[in-house]
C-alpha cells in the first residue's frame, strides 16, 4: 500500500503539470480568442467608417453631378440663346442684303427698260434718216449727173471760145491752182508755227511751275562764316606768338591768311578756297579751346581737322548723292561732290543748289517722259566744276565737264556740266532740262540773300560799262550778271574791230568790278533792212 502511494506521487507531478500546461494553453486560446474578437470589432468599425465615408461621398458625388447637370444645362440654355441670336443677326443680314439686291435689280430693270425704249426711238430715227440719205444721195447723184453734163457743154464751149486744146487747159489749170495753193500753204504754216510756238511755251511754263512746286525746298540758303570768335585780345598775342611764329605756323599749314587787327573779339581768317578756309577756322577754335599754342600743336591739329573734313566732305557727298537718288558715282566725284558743302555763290550753298536743280531736272524729264534718273545725276552734277575752280584753269562748266569725263560718266551728264550756262550749243535734250532747272533753283526767291538794291546797282554797272565804248548802242545784262548782252551798231563798227571792243569790254569788268564766277559778254552787229508795203 505505502509501496503504492510511493509510486502514485509522480502521477500526481504530471497531473499537475498537465494542469499547468492546460491553464496555459486555456490562456493562450482565450487570449487568441479576445485578440480575433478585438480584430473583429476593429474590422466592424473600420468597416462601419468606411461605409459612411462611402456613403458621404457618393452623396457629395451626386450633389456635385446635380450642380453639374444644372450649370450645363444653364450654360446650353445660354449657347442656344446666343447661337438663336447668332441665326436671327444672320437671317437680318441675308433678308437686308436680299432686299437690297431686289431693289438694285428692280432699279436696274428699270434702266434696261428704259434704254430698251431709247434704243426703239433711236432704231426709229436711224431708220428714217437711212431713208432721207437714200433720198438726199439719189437726189445728189442726180444732180452731179446734170452738173458733170453742164461743166461738159462748159468746157466744150470754153475750149471752142478760146482755142486751147484740152491737155493746154488742163496744164494752165493746175498751174494756176498750183500758185493759190503754195501761198494757202505758206500762210497755213507760218499759222500753225505760230499755234505751236505759243503751246511750246505755255507747256514749258506749265512743266517749269509744276516741277518747281512739287520740290518743296528750303528758301534761304547757309553761308559759311569767315570769322573766329575769341575770348579776349590776349588770346589774339597768344596766336601770333613771339615773333609770328603761331601765325605763321598756321597760315603754312592751312594755306590761308589769318587778319587780326583792332577789330575787338573776332580773327578773320581769308582764303579763295572754302576747304580750307574751313579747315583753318575749325583749327584755330580748337587752339583757343586747348590753349595750348605752339607751331608743332597747330601742325598736329590742322592734320587732324583735315582728316575729320575729309571724312565731313566723304559723308556729305554721299548724303547728297543718297538725298537725290543717284548711285554708282566714282569716289572721286563723291568727294568733289561734299566739297561743294563748303562753297557758296551769292550766299547760296552749291550742294543745296545742286540737288535742288537733281529733284528739279528730275521732274521736268519725268513731266516729258524722258530718264528721270539720268537727268537727276545731270543736275546733281552740274555744277561739280566749282569744287575745283580754285585748283584748276577755266570756268567751272568746262572743269566740271572735264572731271567727269575723266571719271567715266555717260555723254548727257558730261554735256549738261558743259552747257548749263549756254556757253555752247544744246544739242542734248537733258543740257537745256539742267539749265532751265539751275535758273529756276537760283532765280527762287530768296535762294540768294544779295539785296535788289545792290542786285540792280551790278546790273547798272555792268550795262554803264558796256555801253560807254564807242560803236555800243545798247548793252543788257542777264542770267543775274553772269552774262551781258552787247548790241554794236553796224554803221560804227566793223567785224574786225566789234572783236576787239568785245574783249576791251571783258577787260573793262576785270579790272572794275568784283565778282564771283565768270561774266560772259557777246557782242551782237548785224545790218537789217525793213520795207513797208503801202
Amino acid at each position: 500500500m505505502t509501496s503504492n502511494l510511493i509510486n502514485s506521487i509522480p502521477t500526481v507531478d504530471f497531473v499537475l503539470a498537465a494542469l499547468t500546461d492546460g491553464m496555459q494553453l486555456l490562456a493562450i486560446l482565450v487570449a487568441a480568442l479576445m485578440g480575433m474578437g478585438l480584430v473583429k470589432v476593429f474590422d466592424y468599425l473600420r468597416k462601419r467608417d468606411a461605409d459612411k465615408e462611402a456613403a458621404q461621398i457618393i452623396e457629395r458625388a451626386e450633389l456635385e453631378a446635380k450642380s453639374l447637370r444644372k450649370e450645363a444645362a444653364i450654360e446650353a440654355k445660354e449657347l442656344a440663346l446666343q447661337e438663336k441670336d447668332r441665326l436671327e443677326r444672320e437671317n437680318n443680314e441675308i433678308r437686308n442684303t436680299l432686299h437690297e439686291r431686289e431693289r438694285h435689280l428692280d432699279k436696274q430693270e428699270d434702266a434696261i427698260t428704259q434704254r430698251s425704249d431709247q434704243l426703239l426711238k433711236q432704231e426709229k430715227m436711224v431708220e428714217n434718216n437711212q431713208r432721207r440719205l437714200v433720198e438726199k444721195l439719189d437726189d445728189a447723184t442726180r444732180r452731179q449727173k446734170e452738173l458733170d453734163d453742164l461743166l461738159n457743154l462748159e468746157r466744150q464751149t470754153m475750149h471752142q471760145l478760146s482755142g486751147l486744146s484740152p491737155q493746154e487747159a488742163e496744164d494752165r489749170l493746175l498751174k494756176r491752182l498750183e500758185q493759190e495753193l503754195s501761198r494757202e500753204q505758206g500762210a497755213l504754216i507760218l499759222k500753225h508755227e505760230k499755234q505751236l510756238a505759243e503751246t511750246c511755251d505755255k507747256k514749258a511754263k506749265e512743266l517749269l511751275i509744276t516741277s518747281v512746286q512739287r520740290f518743296a525746298a528750303a528758301h534761304t540758303a547757309e553761308a559759311t562764316t569767315s570769322t573766329v570768335d575769341i575770348p579776349n585780345d590776349e588770346m589774339k598775342g597768344r596766336i601770333i606768338g613771339r615773333e609770328g611764329r603761331n601765325i605763321r605756323a598756321l597760315e603754312k599749314a592751312t594755306g590761308v591768311d589769318v587778319i587780326i587787327d583792332d577789330t575787338p573779339g573776332v580773327v578773320i581768317v581769308s582764303a579763295f578756297d572754302p576747304v580750307r578756309r574751313e579747315i583753318a577756322r575749325i583749327s584755330l577754335n580748337k587752339l583757343i579751346a586747348d590753349g595750348r599754342i605752339h607751331p608743332t600743336r597747330i601742325e598736329e591739329l590742322v592734320a587732324e581737322t583735315e582728316k575729320e573734313i575729309e571724312g565731313e566732305i566723304r559723308k556729305h557727298g554721299e548724303e547728297a548723292m543718297q538725298e537725290a537718288q543717284v548711285f554708282g558715282l566714282h569716289n572721286r566725284v563723291i568727294d568733289l561732290l561734299g566739297r561743294l558743302k563748303y562753297r557758296t555763290s551769292y550766299s547760296q550753298n552749291v550742294l543745296r543748289h545742286s540737288i535742288e536743280v537733281a529733284f528739279i531736272t528730275g521732274m521736268l524729264a519725268e513731266e516729258m517722259g524722258m530718264d528721270g534718273e539720268l537727268a537727276r545725276r545731270a543736275g546733281l552734277l552740274h555744277d561739280i566744276g566749282k569744287a575745283a575752280d580754285h585748283d584748276l584753269e577755266g570756268g567751272h562748266p568746262k572743269i566740271g565737264a572735264d572731271l567727269l569725263k575723266r571719271y567715266g560718266e555717260v555723254p548727257e551728264v558730261v554735256h549738261a556740266a558743259l552747257g548749263h550756262h549756254d556757253d555752247i550749243r544744246p544739242d542734248m535734250p537733258y543740257t537745256v532740262l539742267c539749265a532751265a532747272a539751275d535758273a529756276c533753283s537760283a532765280s527762287r526767291p530768296g535762294a540768294r540773300r544779295e539785296t535788289l538794291d545792290r542786285y540792280i546797282k551790278r546790273m547798272q554797272e555792268l550795262e554803264s560799262i558796256a555801253t560807254g565804248f564807242s560803236g555800243v548802242r545798247q548793252a543788257f545784262a542777264i542770267q543775274a550778271g553772269r552774262e551781258v548782252r552787247v548790241i554794236a551798231s553796224s554803221s560804227d563798227t566793223t567785224d574786225e574791230s566789234s572783236a576787239k571792243i568785245c574783249r576791251d569790254i571783258a577787260k573793262a569788268f576785270e579790272e572794275q568790278l568784283t565778282y564771283p564766277g565768270e561774266i560772259k559778254v557777246t557782242l551782237i552787229r548785224e545790218t537789217r533792212v525793213t520795207e513797208i508795203a503801202h
